[in-house]
């Protein structure tokens, strides 16, 4: 039997259902904005966006293999690619580009091609530590947590602050072994 091949990204987004893509982005920043009002602190906000992406993310990554069809990847620049490549393109409509690996292959960096999440955005002089959009990088680690790998996900660059691009770095922090419940000769 053949082995299952991937399906692309671009073929996932046009099967996939879909909500108005400024729906979307005016809901988010209803929900950041909510939480700079009651949390007041950027620095909280910047945590809660973040574990709000972390628990997406570790059920979302159920939707992405059931819908995907990839196979289990060799190693984390594979996992980098198709989280650049597809993931990212059937939930958000984007790809990014992996680049800066670092020699022993456990550090990149994604650098976002387009960002839905931050049209019609401007940050008031107030926010200028917030990561607006931090829960990217929470849904990328709870992720990349149920596949057994243990990465710290940070921004590096965000053209919300000034910069250029917007760039998330990932880091594998250590590969977690499957374990499973029972063993086979039970």
């Amino acid at each position: 039997m053949a082995p299952v091949v991937p399906r692309s990204g671009d073929a996932i987004f046009a099967n996939v259902e879909r909500v108005n893509a400024e729906l979307f982005t005016l809901t988010y920043g209803a929900i950041v904005r909510q939480l700079l009002t009651d949390l007041e602190e950027v620095d909280e906000v910047n945590k809660q966006l973040d574990q709000m992406g972390y628990n997406i993310g570790i059920r979302l990554i159920d939707e992405f293999l059931a819908k995907s069809n990839v196979s289990r990847c060799v190693d984390f620049k594979e996992t980098a690619e198709v989280i650049a490549k597809v993931g990212l393109k059937m939930f958000l409509g984007i790809t990014a580009t992996v680049t800066n690996w670092d020699v022993e292959g456990t550090t990149c960096s994604l650098i976002l091609e387009d960002n839905p999440l931050v049209d019609f955005v401007e940050l008031p002089d107030t926010c200028q530590g917030l990561y607006y959009c931090n829960i990217l990088s929470g849904v990328v680690r709870g992720a990349l947590e149920m596949v057994s790998m243990k990465t710290e996900v940070t921004w590096l660059r965000d053209m919300l602050r000034g910069d250029d691009a917007f760039e998330l770095q990932l880091k594998l922090l250590k590969q977690v072994p499957e374990e499973y419940p029972y063993k086979d000769d039970e």
